[in-house]
């Protein structure tokens, strides 16, 4: 039936929301960084191998020991990785003092707020998320072997004659096998710029980044020098670059003198924050997070009072491309609600309204697919669609019609054709029941934000982090 034809159209639209998932969402982690923990591996399914590993590490292998030990601590928390970079876009006015001050009032665990010093290795990390994720779990799960991994690359840089002390870092060996990096200047760090398919005498490709345009020697070069003098004499960052290291006999990351592990959700789950206040005229939620597995940000709030209630949603995977957004509401007088989700070039808006009379809905796709319809109080109801091919479908009351390019033909339903007397009396559309195909209970699927609830960021429902 065009009604089930009708139906369908929306929700497999919809449903794409239950994969996907901005440019950043602002999706704060609430867990803080562990600074205890065990080198045995504690992921899941096999462990990366020496030779992966190599890879994976091999664009920051050469930097100074305090940035590597940021990266890996902040690499744990690409989710802040990315809030903080587009924070970091939004506020380029704010420099020295006045930025580290900002910085310092935000939530982000350290490393991510130490790594707002060096802007350059932030946007990599951000615009490099798929190997920014895979680099923090590798670090939180084998901490010991990545470490290693670093060690085995700057040994090789060594002997091909591609690392050596400068005017912007000075390497020593203070055993045979650990290799320090550390600025010529403690006041200024320079960041190295490489390409790693040949600094180390090898063709490592790391999977998941692309590195800026570089050029295909095998010199170590670099940017502009980062003055670090104030931020270690101010009282307000103790998250500074001096407060990081690298433990090459503990195999850690070191801040503040301990060990280092990052981010405690890691072990294939997800994780995030959420927020609630109450009021005596109302309610608000908020919550946030992100799924390492499958790559997806995503955020939502709900606020309530005794005049209705609003919520928004937000998702994006960096990894696909997808992403989609939903606003839904309701008041004494009915609900309403708007949608938006894009992937692959193709973006679908869906919109609907439900009150006493019955619902309307429609939805439009860049790719040319389009559908109206409505569902009237007594069950009367109409709906049209096209495909993005361009065949139409129409239905209305019990009758259904096609027109594939040959014109119209009815496909079932009474002889007494669609354009009848309770048609023209109705003006309802797309679904036959009698809430409607457009009702807010379709249209904010995989959301879970219809209207009263706590936000769309559980774990019920399909939600965002699914990995159907």
């Amino acid at each position: 039936m065009i009604r089930t034809f009708a139906k369908q159209l929306l929700s497999t639209t919809l449903s794409l929301l239950l994969f996907i998932g901005t440019t950043p969402l602002g999706a704060e982690a609430q867990q803080t960084g562990s600074t205890a923990g065990s080198t045995a591996y504690s992921g899941q399914g096999v462990p990366q191998t020496a030779e992966e590993l190599q890879q994976m590490v091999a664009p920051i292998a050469l930097y100074p020991d305090s940035l590597v030990a940021q990266i890996l601590g902040a690499s744990t928390f690409p989710d802040q990785v990315a809030v903080a970079e587009y924070w970091l876009s939004q506020n380029t006015s704010l420099t020295g003092t006045a930025l580290m001050e900002a910085v310092n009032k935000q939530t982000w665990e350290p490393s991510v707020k130490a790594l707002t010093q060096f802007p350059s290795v932030l946007n990599n990390l951000a615009s490099n998320l798929s190997w920014t994720s895979s680099l923090g779990e590798a670090y939180h799960t084998q901490a010991a072997d990545v470490m290693s991994a670093i060690q085995v690359l700057r040994a090789k840089a060594l002997a091909a004659g591609n690392l050596k002390s400068g005017s912007q870092i000075v390497v020593t060996q203070p055993a045979p096998q650990t290799i320090v990096i550390q600025p010529a200047n403690p006041q200024v760090v320079y960041v190295p710029v490489y390409n790693p398919t040949v600094v180390y005498g090898y063709p490592y490709v790391t999977p998941g980044y692309t590195s800026a345009d570089v050029a295909a020697t095998a010199v170590l070069a670099f940017g502009v020098g980062i003055a670090v003098g104030a931020m270690m004499s101010s009282s307000c960052c103790a998250w500074g670059y001096s407060s990081w290291g690298c433990g090459w006999s503990s195999t850690t990351v070191v801040y503040h003198g301990g060990a280092y592990y990052g981010n405690n959700a890691w072990h294939g789950g997800y994780y995030g924050s959420s927020y609630s206040g109450y009021g005596a005229y109302g309610s608000a939620h908020y919550s946030n997070g992100y799924n390492p597995t499958t790559g997806t940000y995503a955020r939502g709030g709900t606020v309530s009072n005794g005049y209705g209630s609003q919520s928004v949603g937000q998702a994006y995977n960096p990894r696909t491309g997808a992403y989609g957004q939903t606003e839904q509401g309701s008041n004494a007088y009915g609900s309403w609600g708007s949608s938006t989700v894009s992937k692959n070039g193709t973006t679908a808006y869906t919109q609907h309204q439900t009150t006493s009379q019955g619902t309307t809905a429609s939805m439009q796709a860049t790719n040319g697919a389009s559908a109206y319809g409505a569902s009237g109080k007594y069950g009367n109801s109409a709906a049209i669609g096209q495909t993005a091919n361009g065949n139409k479908y129409a239905t209305a009351n019990g009758n259904t019609y096609s027109n594939t390019g040959n014109g119209w033909s009815q496909r079932s339903g009474s002889s007494s054709g669609w354009g009848g007397s309770d048609y023209n009396r109705s003006t309802s559309a797309f679904g036959g029941d009698s809430g409607g195909w457009g009702s807010r209970a379709d249209s904010a699927r995989g959301w879970g934000s219809g209207g009263g609830g706590g936000g769309w960021g559980g774990r019920s429902g399909g939600g965002w982090g699914g990995r159907r």
